[in-house]
């Protein structure tokens, strides 16, 4: 048991210092490593495999909603940047440019892509003519680069993975039913896969995305109180068709402008994953998400038998669609329930002589840590069962942390109370003024999160002036 206690002993207490947990956490699960490249990251296959499952779950989602895969190109000429006014005023502190093409300077600088909405208007001009072109939905699978000051694994990296999708239409209308249907996409994701709870809403003006007409977010709440914005999808109206003269022709055969909308999530949900669930332990992975479901650790593996054992059992498991690894090291039991802990496996199974002579097993859960004792025959239905009631236990449990961390504020006062020495979200009305908002964040630091859609009337007038209230804001201290 002294390697299991020196394991645990080189994460970091959440309590003592989040911030070291966390990056204790990404580096002692092998989740990533640093690049030579201050402020990116090498994501090893551990990180690796949890993107890949995001990807594929959110792929066949979106393809379910008529979406298309397609790549846009990794540069953007500074002329095409400049289309849109507000859009490159938002990014231009955060783009990195190539100025040389080997050893000859550009005659037009190029931006490595931030985001892409000017690439795929400058590819719908040409591309849309008619009203029987009509929508487009399209999403790429990309990296983005924004040269952030500073970073931190997943949360924010100036090389980042994430997808964007970006569809045009006829009519406002059909633009804002996308934008609302891939936030909603996005939140049943996070609950059903994640078993994250989030926030649905919309930003205000002061936090909405560059260019946009309206941006939606869903905000999730990590275990020491921060906000994430986990996933946006904003509505741009015809502002950028207006800019890059994205013309079609209705069935009057009059011109139109399109109506565009963006979405985009990232591989910074891998740090809501880890924030959300995860303990003094290590990672803490909802089944549904995790690369490895069960790891089947053998006791006294060089007995007669044992590992015949495990890897029939292994077989079974896999057989029967569980995402299983045996664990066939030398290393000690000890090492390797703690090793399985802390790369946040949700279920052990162990077996040795005595379980062998029993007809039985020894299922450990991660979340809880309860011990089930089970028959072998059948053992794939009873990991099964568990693996689903381990989804729905972690969920529930971070919608108490989420409900047991929102508060109500009535007067400033109260408000800068409760942000400033309880963690969580507080929720207070607003007027709608941006005063109002910067203010908040100068005495506070706390940010307005969204205006949920599920609007409450708590008071009459705004928290911080007093005038007549317009919505109801999650605030908060966000990553």
């Amino acid at each position: 048991m002294a390697e299991q206690k020196k394991l645990v002993e080189e994460i970091t207490s959440m309590s003592e210092d989040f911030a070291q947990w966390y990056t204790d956490i990404v580096k002692k699960a092998e989740l990533i490593d640093y690049a030579s490249v201050k402020g990116c990251m090498v994501i090893k296959p551990a990180g690796y495999a949890l993107w890949e499952n995001i990807q594929k779950e959110l792929d066949r989602r979106f393809k379910e909603t008529g979406v298309e895969n397609v790549y846009m190109p990794m540069f953007i000429p500074e002329s095409l940047l400049q289309k849109e006014k507000d859009h490159v005023e938002g990014f231009a502190p955060e783009v990195a440019w190539v100025t040389h093409g080997g050893l000859e300077p550009l005659q037009e600088r190029l931006c490595v892509r931030p985001t892409s909405e000017t690439l795929f208007c400058d590819f719908y001009k040409d591309e849309i003519h008619s009203w029987r072109d009509l929508p487009k939905l399209y999403n790429q699978w990309c990296s983005v680069v924004r040269w952030e000051k500073t970073t931190r694994p997943f949360l924010r990296s100036r090389e980042f993975l994430w997808q964007e999708g970006h569809t045009a239409h006829a009519t406002a209308e059909d633009a804002q039913e996308r934008t609302i249907q891939m936030l909603n996409l996005y939140a049943a994701f996070c609950e059903e896969v994640l078993a994250i709870p989030v926030v649905k809403g919309r930003k205000t003006d002061k936090e909405k995305f560059a260019g946009a007409e309206a941006t939606y977010t869903i905000e999730a709440l990590m275990h020491d109180g921060k906000a994430l914005q986990s996933g946006t999808s904003h509505n741009f109206g015809n502002g950028f068709a207006k800019a890059f003269g994205i013309q079609y022709a209705d069935k009057e055969n009059k011109l139109q402008y399109v109506h565009q909308t963006s979405w985009g999530l990232s591989t910074r949900l891998i740090g809501g994953i880890i924030m959300v669930h995860g303990d003094d332990s290590g990672l803490k992975l909802p089944p549904r998400i995790a690369p490895v479901q069960l790891r089947v650790i053998p006791i006294q593996q060089k007995k007669e038998g044992v590992m015949e054992k495990a890897s029939e059992l292994t077989a079974v498991l896999k057989a029967a669609g569980i995402r299983v690894k045996l664990d066939d090291t030398d290393k000690s039991p000890g090492f390797k329930f703690a090793d399985q802990e802390m790369r946040g496996i949700p279920l052990r199974l162990e077996i040795g002589p005595k379980d062998m002579e029993a007809g039985r097993c020894v299922l450990v859960r991660r979340d809880t840590g309860e011990k089930i004792e089970t028959p072998l025959d059948g053992v794939e239905k009873k990991v099964s069962e568990l693996l689903e009631q381990i989804q729905n236990d972690m969920l529930e449990a971070a919608r108490k942390h989420l409900a047991e961390n929102t508060r109500v504020a009535k007067t400033y006062e109260e408000f800068c109370d409760l942000i400033n020495n309880k963690s969580g979200f507080v929720k207070a009305m607003w007027c709608g003024d941006q005063a109002c908002e910067d203010k908040i964040k100068e005495d506070t630091t706390a940010t307005s999160r969204c205006m949920p859609f599920e609007q409450e009337q708590i008071t009459d007038t705004c928290i911080c002036c007093g005038k007549p209230a317009t919505k109801m804001v999650y605030w908060g201290k966000a990553y």
